[in-house]
């Protein structure tokens, strides 16, 4: 396929620049395997689970990863970190009129951040006198995506955050999950709805564009994940006594198959950079919950590869002419496995 069988035309006001008031009150698209897409409401899901169901959350939490600051000679510069490497050792992004040099230094408050080398487009930069952890604490901004048109607020720093967040790492929010309250949790406990985790530490790759035509010329983005021995065995009773998987995100489901590439789900620590498109057989999530994607994204062609690229797209097109809310503080999407 080429990439542009992945676009969709998407009026720029469709894409939610705030969360909702509340978490749950997300619009909820439902598209069965068989049968037209209907228009529902988050609150509606547990309707759609049944007892023995299991959901798989993404753990991670997002990192305030945007540092602002200025090189020695004055000029400004913006640092995300991407990756901790040690306490005073990180991989980031820097953006500044020049590209800094080996040897020089960038200033955030009163620390300074030593360039020592690049690694691709990353930078690894050494903290002089303050660790990195310390350092986002006090100064760090919420990395929100770039079709988000304006500053972090402290709403964000909470709402840019699942509620089960606890493994920090990330540069991006797993946004599928932004939608639960501990309500919402309750809710599924109650109807007898299982619960797992995995952990995949969301880079900044994520938004980068697909800059090739052919897909198989495109080079996936790596990222960091942990599937536990706890979460293999839930999802091995599950299957086994009849239930359903349920990915919470594009991120479980790239966990959950990454684990499962040997052919049988195992646990797994390590880095990913599984590229998931149409033709390609899934072999642990029965469901997915997710919120809508780029046109011409990564992300897109996982969900056209799991539920379907023509249901897909028409989804996608009817959410639009429905005006639903699109990306990371926008809607959501539960699609049931393309037969």
């Amino acid at each position: 396929m080429q990439l542009s069988d992945f676009h969709y035309d998407l009026p720029e006001r469709l894409i939610a620049q705030r969360p909702s008031t509340r978490r749950g009150d997300s619009r909820l698209l439902y598209l069965p395997a068989d049968g037209d897409p209907r228009d529902l409401h988050f609150s509606d899901l547990p309707s759609l689970l049944r007892r023995g169901d299991l959901v798989v959350f993404n753990d991670t939490r997002v990192m305030r990863a945007r540092l602002l600051g200025a090189k020695e000679t004055g000029g400004q510069v913006e640092v995300l970190i991407e990756r901790l490497l040690a306490a005073d050792s990180a991989l980031a992004h820097v953006r500044a009129s020049k590209s800094p040099k080996p040897g020089s230094r960038i200033r955030i408050a009163d620390t300074w951040l030593s360039m020592e080398g690049r690694e691709g487009e990353l930078f690894r930069l050494r903290s002089q006198g303050t660790d990195f952890a310390a350092l986002m604490a006090a100064y760090g901004h919420m990395p929100l995506p770039p079709y988000i048109q304006r500053t972090d607020t402290p709403q964000d720093a909470e709402r840019y955050q699942t509620v089960y967040a606890d493994r920090p790492g990330s540069v991006a929010a797993p946004t599928a999950g932004l939608h639960f309250e501990q309500g919402m949790l309750n809710r599924l406990d109650r109807l007898g709805v299982k619960t797992a985790r995995v952990t995949l530490h969301v880079g900044a790759g994520t938004f980068q564009p697909v800059r090739v035509s052919e897909l198989d010329a495109h080079q996936m983005h790596s990222e960091w994940l942990e599937v536990v021995e706890a979460t293999v065995s839930a999802v091995q009773e599950t299957h086994a006594a009849g239930g359903r998987v349920v990915a919470v995100g594009t991120t479980s489901v790239r966990s959950l198959e990454t684990a499962a590439r040997e052919g049988m789900l195992a646990p797994y620590r390590g880095e990913t950079a599984l590229f998931i498109r149409p033709g390609y057989r899934f072999r642990v999530v029965d469901m997915l919950l997710t919120n809508f994607h780029l046109p011409q994204s990564t992300l897109l062609m996982l969900v056209c590869a799991f539920a379907g690229y023509q249901s897909t797209m028409a989804a996608y097109r009817h959410a639009v002419q429905q005006q639903y809310r699109f990306f990371s503080y926008g809607d959501a999407m539960l699609l049931e496995r393309g037969r």
